[in-house]
């Protein structure tokens, strides 16, 4: 690759920004005013409401504020646990994505927000996920070192692929509340769950001998076959993944289906946005 190029990529994935004002250390970390903006802004689908959003967007501010000033990096004291770590870097991410979405919208897709001109030659994604960058805990981070340089090689856990949301209807569902260290585990499980419960993420076609299953599987198979292998697997697959975390109907037909290939649904990456069919 190019300098150039290296060069552009390195400073997107981090960056020391100037010091923001910092609270106390000690005092734990508050996701309230995310979870308002969940509740009030986000429906029974994971849809949010843009527009309003948009409109009356101080919740959200005020909560992206506190993010950019503490993180668990710059003051490891208010997070005492991994849970309480992890919460805050999944809700970092779904908050960053929203207030993203919010400064280019209205937009159809996170691939309309595209990289420099210059290197217009680059995947369309890399402009969202490569050089928008968001503040936390005082040093500058772009969406895909958050996900894969913090989040999954910090916490080795596959079901972060059903927390993170990235804005698009192939994405898990945004949950109507924040994710909390004290409920963060049961949470994980629900969302999970909820995951492999839509038909768009998994179905089991007998007939044709095939397991659909959302791209995401695809994407991070390593991480799905590692759990397998921590849970005591000689040789781990992704539908044993499946079997493991979905509904025990589903589960059973995953098992009755021996044989049965795995098909990977296209990525569906249209904004989840309320307001657009």
């Amino acid at each position: 690759m190019p300098i150039l190029i290296v060069a552009l990529l390195a400073a997107c994935v981090s960056s020391q920004s100037p010091a923001a004002p910092q609270e106390a250390p000690g005092l734990g970390f508050s996701h309230a005013d995310f979870d308002r903006v969940l509740a009030r802004f986000v429906d029974d689908r994971g849809r949010v409401d843009y527009t309003a959003l948009a409109a009356d967007p101080a919740d959200l501010d005020r909560y992206v504020a506190q993010l950019a000033a503490v993180s668990p990096d710059n003051q490891p004291d208010r997070f005492p646990t991994s849970q309480a770590r992890l919460a805050y870097w999944i809700n970092a991410y779904n908050a960053a994505v929203m207030k993203l979405v919010l400064q280019y919208y209205p937009i159809a897709s996170v691939r309309d927000v595209r990289p420099p001109m210059v290197l217009f030659f680059l995947p369309r994604l890399s402009g969202f996920f490569y050089f928008e960058r968001v503040a936390l805990g005082g040093e500058r981070r772009n969406l895909y070192d958050l996900e894969n340089s913090v989040i999954r090689q910090r916490f080795p856990d596959p079901r972060v692929h059903f927390a993170l949301n990235c804005a698009s209807r192939g994405c898990p569902r945004l949950p109507r509340q924040a994710f909390t260290a004290e409920r963060l585990d049961d949470a994980l499980d629900r969302e999970t769950r909820q995951f492999l419960a839509e038909p768009r993420n998994l179905t089991i076609d007998p007939s044709r001998r095939t397991v659909f299953l959302s791209s995401i599987f695809s994407w991070y198979e390593d991480d799905f076959l590692a759990s397998e292998r921590r849970a005591g697997s000689t040789d781990p697959t992704l539908l044993g993944y499946v079997a493991r975390n979905a509904s025990a109907e589903q589960a059973a037909q995953v098992a009755a289906c021996q044989g049965c290939g795995v098909s990977f649904v296209p990525y569906d990456w249209r904004l989840n946005d309320q307001r657009q069919d």
